[in-house]
């Protein structure tokens, strides 16, 4: 390789080749009026492995503001705690009134 074929790195290569990290994504619970408080929070312990006190707080988050956020990381991650609650289904209590799977979207977090 000659003198003249050398690559020399500057600062702005450098900064468009570096890789983009994907933006975190959060999984978010909505209130609803059919299921159980208890219902909800045995799902959140269940699927996120939380303790009684955060269960109970960020369900009752979602009954009073509408929304929760349960938890946040990578895009697969949040897909899977969101199927993970979705597949718990509704609860079996409350079946009868009409209830559904607890209502969790994702949505794309600020860097």
């Amino acid at each position: 390789m000659s003198s003249e074929d050398t690559v020399v790195a500057t600062p702005e290569s450098i900064i468009e080749n570096k890789p983009r990290r994907q933006p975190p994504y959060g999984v978010v619970l909505h209130n609803d009026n059919i299921n159980t408080f208890e219902f909800v929070i045995e799902t959140l312990r269940k699927v996120f492995g939380y303790e009684l006190e955060k269960c109970f707080f960020l369900t009752e988050e979602a009954h009073v503001r509408g929304r929760s956020l349960l938890w946040s990381g990578t895009l697969e991650g949040a897909e899977l705690k969101r199927e993970q609650v979705i597949s718990r289904g509704a609860d079996p209590v409350m079946k009868a009134q009409g209830a559904l799977p607890l209502r969790v979207t994702l949505e794309e977090m600020p860097q």
